[in-house]
This record gives structure tokens, C-alpha cells and sequence, in this order.
């Protein structure tokens, strides 16, 4: 399967592009309302207009001297589960203030009155889709807010009943634990990454939302939907490494036209 990215793709800055005009966003709405099928991938961007810190950025104060890579890797928990599940509670807390933006919302609206001919695909792992109300999100880099176990879980293994800590652990054997995120290193989830690539096989039009393009294997997803005859359209504030695939780039914020495109 598919290895989580190795680094960060926000460090980069590409170059700005004209603002989307009117007409732009008229005749793709009009490509979207007549699609049976739409898949829709997003990326840092799209919850960075909710307030979402980014990977680099989510470091203030007491966890700026660490490397967040190192707080992301099996072996940087291994070493200090302690500090890496706490530095996961602060990012917690983080989501926690934040809420869904118009973006969100307006995708959720309407998959749910057009039930059945939109897949929601994230890189994201925030949840903020899932909380806005869209259903069936595939979340590629897994969910911050959601736990798994460190290890092969056996049978005293129960996450309704886990020993209290930092990380709580498996009262019996002492298993750890841990996010249920992918770590760098660490294949994406089977089942969820078969899915989002049938999606973007099957979509007439594939939007990519947010994201740099910089990220395999999941900015693949639009080439493959490309190749599949998709119409691709990226929606970001500036260049991306997929603007040579897209068939049609609109420059903006997500929370501006998403809104505009499905309300």
C-alpha cells in the first residue's frame, strides 16, 4: 500500500493567480449540478480557513523545540510516549475550538440532497468534513480525534476499558494507546485508500481543494482521475504542483467558492 508523505509540503510558496472570474464558476456549476458522480479531495488549506493550524505551525511555545516529524513516527512514540500523546492532546485541543467553515458546510449540504453522487476524500485529519455532516469521508491520513492500539491488539485488548495515562494503556498486557493517524513511514489504510482511487476512477469531475499537490500518493488521485477521462478542477489561493494536470483552475478560497459552486 501507499507510504505516508515523507515531508512537509507547505514549505513551499508558489506564485499567486488571477481570482476565479464570474463566468468561471457559473459554467462549473452548471458541469457539477448535470455529474452523477463527483469526488472532491481536500487538503491543509481548506481548514486552515477554520483555523487550523498546519503541521509546521501547530508548534507554539512549549513544543517548538521539538521536530514534528519525530512526535509522528511509531519509533518518536516508542521513545517518549508520554511527550507524543500529550503533544497529540494539544493538537486535540486545538480542533476542538475550531468549526466547520463554509466550505465544509456547503459540501455537506449537498451531498446530502443529492445522495449517493459525491465522495468526500481528505488529507486532513481534523474530522471537520465529518463534522459539517458529510457522510462516508475518506480520511486517507486517518482522524486525530479517534484512537487505536500500538500494537497488534489481542483479546484483552478493549477501548472501552483501558487503564488511565499518558497514553492510557490495556489494563492486562499493557498495550499501548496511540492516535489513529498515519505516521510517516506508515502505509494509508487499505480499505480507505482503494475507495478514494475508485472514486476518483469513477468521478466525471474530481475538484482538489486546498492542497499544494506536493503529497503522494494522494495527490496522484487527480492524474488518475484524469486519465480516466475526469474533468479536474483545483481550487486553491495560489499555483499548485497540479495545475499542469487540472482541466480547469479557479483561484480562491475554499469557504468563498465552494459555497458559490453547490449552494
Amino acid at each position: 500500500m501507499p507510504l505516508a508523505p515523507s515531508s512537509d509540503p507547505l514549505s513551499a510558496s508558489p506564485p499567486a493567480r488571477p481570482v476565479a472570474a464570474s463566468g468561471e464558476v457559473q459554467a462549473l456549476r452548471q458541469r457539477l449540478a448535470a455529474a452523477c458522480q463527483i469526488a472532491v479531495l481536500t487538503g491543509a488549506g481548506m481548514s486552515a480557513e477554520s483555523g487550523v493550524p498546519t503541521f509546521r505551525d501547530d508548534s507554539s511555545g512549549y513544543w517548538s523545540q521539538f521536530n514534528p516529524q519525530e512526535m509522528a513516527s511509531e519509533a518518536g512514540f516508542r521513545a517518549h510516549p508520554q511527550r507524543v500523546w500529550n503533544w497529540y492532546a494539544h493538537r486535540r485541543a486545538v480542533i476542538a475550538r475550531v468549526e466547520p467553515n463554509a466550505g465544509h458546510l456547503a459540501l455537506a449540504r449537498w451531498s446530502r440532497t443529492h445522495e449517493g453522487r459525491m465522495s468526500v476524500i481528505t488529507q486532513n485529519v481534523d474530522g471537520l468534513h465529518q463534522r459539517a455532516g458529510s457522510a462516508g469521508v475518506l480520511a486517507l491520513h486517518g482522524e486525530l480525534m479517534r484512537n487505536r492500539w500500538l500494537d497488534r491488539p489481542r483479546s484483552c485488548c478493549d477501548l472501552q476499558r483501558v487503564a488511565p495515562g499518558e497514553p492510557p494503556s490495556c489494563p492486562v498486557c499493557g498495550n499501548l494507546l496511540r492516535p489513529a493517524v498515519v505516521w510517516f513511514g506508515e502505509a494509508l489504510p487499505a480499505s480507505v485508500w482503494q475507495a478514494a482511487e475508485q472514486a476518483a476512477q469513477g468521478a466525471e469531475v474530481l475538484l482538489v481543494v486546498g492542497t499544494s499537490g506536493a503529497v503522494y500518493p494522494a495527490a496522484g488521485l487527480a492524474q488518475i482521475a484524469r486519465r480516466s477521462g475526469a474533468h479536474v478542477v483545483v481550487i486553491n489561493t495560489q499555483a499548485t504542483e497540479l495545475d499542469a494536470v487540472a482541466s480547469q483552475c479557479l483561484t480562491g478560497s475554499a469557504a468563498r467558492l465552494l459555497p458559490a459552486l453547490f449552494d
